[in-house]
């Protein structure tokens, strides 16, 4: 039987896909007490491929903004493996990190973020409410439109 998180994201029709190995020297994830420092993820979608392309070039905010649901799918996947699978062991979303790959006159990373930060909510509630930076990059690893790292707090 899922918890109460699990069965939110069923009633979306989403499920979350295994956590993604490390992709250099790294590790996914590090606790420290009962904060969960989860690594940068990638806009992966169900098909294996990448969300790429360049905010402001080529890209729109309600492109960027689905990467970054996906982008916030995988962080849940992460603290759901750093979790043993339980992810109603997460108490709290604390912050995000967020880049966007923008072109030099994209002002709208915000807008962009919104599509992680809103996804949370929906789907935590009150717990996915977190604070974060948005920042624009020149570019991201693999061409990718958004990168996202987060800390959650766990119990």
């Amino acid at each position: 039987m899922s918890g109460q998180f699990e069965s939110r994201l069923a009633a979306l029709g989403i499920t979350l896909p295994d956590a993604a190995a490390p992709a250099a020297n790294y590790v996914p994830f590090v606790q420290a007490g009962d904060l969960l420092h989860v690594s940068g993820q990638l806009p992966k979608a169900e098909d294996g491929t990448l969300v790429t392309g360049k905010l402001g070039d080529g890209l729109e905010v309600a492109d960027g903004a689905a990467a970054a649901k996906l982008c916030a799918i995988h962080l849940l996947a992460q603290v759901k493996a750093a979790c043993g699978g339980d992810l109603d062991r997460l108490v709290r979303v604390v912050k995000l990190g967020a880049f966007v790959n923008s072109s030099p006159d994209f002002g709208q990373q915000p807008a962009v973020v919104n599509g992680a930060s809103d996804f949370l909510v929906e789907v935590l509630g009150d717990a996915g409410r977190h604070a974060r930076s948005a920042v624009s990059s020149p570019s991201l690893p693999f061409g990718v439109a958004v990168e996202i790292d987060g800390i959650f707090q766990v119990r």
